[in-house]
């Protein structure tokens, strides 16, 4: 019994510790950041996020002393430095988009009329049952909602796209270091191309969604703190990208 005990705790020993260097091997390796290079005079330096197109702020030493007005002038000047480096980018110009995302004048949820032939979720669930339907949830169906749901819920996309855009041209919000905001690149969310992810992202070394791209340039133009997946800021900004994207085929992987 003991040899028995004592080979099977071998085997045990050599299972795990098997198992934890696979997981040590194929962990994922930490993203890459940037390396903005030092200022001799101690000023602020911004970079994009290519990680090779850099400014030094000439006498500046606080990043908090820039306004967003220079801010602007800032992302200006590199992101026309890059485009001088790279003539031939895929870059679409400012305004080049689908759609423009824009919150209702007036909520509409509380007038809107009920469908005469629409039906409550759980009168439909109900009715559903009642004729020995297969496919029904529990206390709801798809399809048996007013059009004040619809309203309702369209309303409430909409706020979400409202700060999402908000949120977008906020560096402070953003939790920014040096003024920077995603608009000041990216105006109107443009060429941020929310239907080509998932893909292989090069800055990152990896097959990215858009919210790792998000907290990509969170933590490097914009030099804050990556925000959690369910930080209501990074699901109103995906929902406000995606919106100023709408009628765009889905096509991931590309570039």
């Amino acid at each position: 019994m003991r040899k028995t005990f004592s080979l099977a705790a071998l085997g045990l020993g050599l299972g795990l510790g098997g198992l934890a260097t696979w997981q040590t091997a194929f962990a994922e390796s930490p993203t890459p950041q940037h390396r903005v290079p030092r200022s001799k005079d101690g000023d602020v330096v911004v970079a994009l996020c290519d990680g090779e197109t850099t400014m030094e702020v000439k006498g500046v030493k606080d990043p908090s002393a820039i306004t967003r007005e220079k801010g602007q002038e800032i992302s200006d000047q590199l992101m026309e430095q890059w485009l001088k480096k790279n003539p031939n980018a895929n870059w679409d110009p400012p305004g080049q988009l689908v759609a423009q995302a824009t919150p209702p004048a007036t909520p509409p949820a509380a007038a809107a009329p009920v469908k005469k032939e629409g039906t409550t979720a759980a009168s439909g669930a109900q009715e559903a049952a009642r004729k020995g339907a297969s496919n029904t949830q529990d206390g709801h169906t798809y399809g048996a909602f007013s059009a004040r749901d619809e309203a309702i819920w369209k309303e409430s996309t909409e706020q979400a796209v409202a700060e999402g855009k908000r949120v977008f041209h906020d560096a402070k919000t953003l939790g920014g270091t040096v003024a920077i905001s995603c608009d000041m690149c990216h105006p109107d969310a443009s060429n941020t191309h929310p239907e080509t992810y998932p893909k292989y992202q090069v800055q990152l070394g990896k097959v990215a969604l858009l919210r790792d791209m998000i907290n990509w340039c969170i933590e490097n133009p914009v030099r804050g703190k990556p925000l959690a997946e369910d930080d209501p800021r990074m699901k109103n900004m995906e929902a406000y990208i995606m919106a100023q994207r709408k009628g765009v085929k889905m096509e991931y992987g590309k570039h």
